[in-house]
């Protein structure tokens, strides 16, 4: 539930915060007849994230159990490195996000109403689909569907409340400390997440180590407990890891966690 909320909360309030600066430089230049157009392309935009989430559960569900191995397994990566890449890009981007949607949006007026949906469209996109993916990846690592699609809504309703608090200025939230708090956060997921990946292509037998573990406490602690759905959830814990898995876990996170939390280079003008 946790891993999930924090994924609705953090995408949620990405593609909330975006909305907002669409709609207020719309209201703000005095093109409200203009609003629909956006609010068309949010809406395709969330039907196609929605849409991706129930292909991907049908697509696995129809699939032999070695087919259902590989799914899982390649949207794993997929994911991994989807989220690995926004953290990054949100990282860099957040200081000129507003002036880059602005130009996009007066560039896309030009060409008329048709032009603003579909920039309003791929601006959200991108954070619906990825949360689709990631979402999808992280309810197979926790095999516990109830607390996991409560988290996803709960996440969700509080970015929403959060952007349009936000958007009407009610609260005023350190976006920066945010962004980089739960950007670690989804890294320790996504982590969580290559292991699984991992665990899958191990056993279709592409990757060695499947019986080689680096321990093994399923005999006490079972997946299915609450610890076990917690701690897989949130930091991709297993009752009977692989060495491999415990490897590749721990230097992704190592790696990843200091090239994010790096401070940016500051660059000084010579004259």
């Amino acid at each position: 539930m946790l891993s999930t909320f924090l994924i609705a909360l953090r995408e949620g309030l990405e593609a909330s915060l975006i909305v907002g600066i669409l709609v207020a430089y719309i209201v703000k230049t005095d093109r409200k007849n203009l609003l629909g157009a956006i609010w068309t392309g949010v809406s395709v935009a969330l039907g196609a994230s929605f849409a991706l989430g129930g292909f991907l559960s049908f697509t696995s569900a129809e699939l032999s159990d070695r087919g259902e191995q590989f799914f899982a397994g390649t949207t794993s990566f997929l994911a991994v490195g989807l989220v690995t890449w926004m953290v990054f890009w949100m990282k860099r981007a957040a200081g000129t996000l507003r002036d880059e949607l602005h130009g996009k949006v007066e560039n896309a007026l030009t060409a008329g109403p048709v032009a603003l949906s579909a920039a309003a469209f791929f601006a959200v996109a991108r954070e619906g689909l990825e949360t689709s993916l990631f979402v999808y990846t992280n309810f197979r690592t926790v095999n516990e569907t109830p607390g996991s699609t409560a988290g996803l809504i709960l996440g969700l309703a509080a970015s929403v409340t959060l952007g349009y608090l936000i958007y009407k200025r009610s609260i005023k939230l350190n976006l920066s400390k945010f962004f980089t708090i739960t950007g670690v956060a989804l890294i320790v997921v996504a982590a969580g997440v290559l292991s699984y990946g991992i665990h899958e292509y191990q056993e279709l037998g592409w990757l060695p180590g499947e019986d080689s573990f680096a321990w093994d406490i399923s005999s006490w602690m079972s997946k299915e407990s609450v610890a076990g759905t917690l701690l897989g959830g949130t930091v991709g814990f297993d009752v009977n890891t692989s060495w491999v898995q415990l490897i590749l876990w721990a230097t992704y996170l190592g790696l990843v966690l200091r090239l994010y939390l790096k401070p940016a280079v500051q660059k000084v003008l010579v004259k």
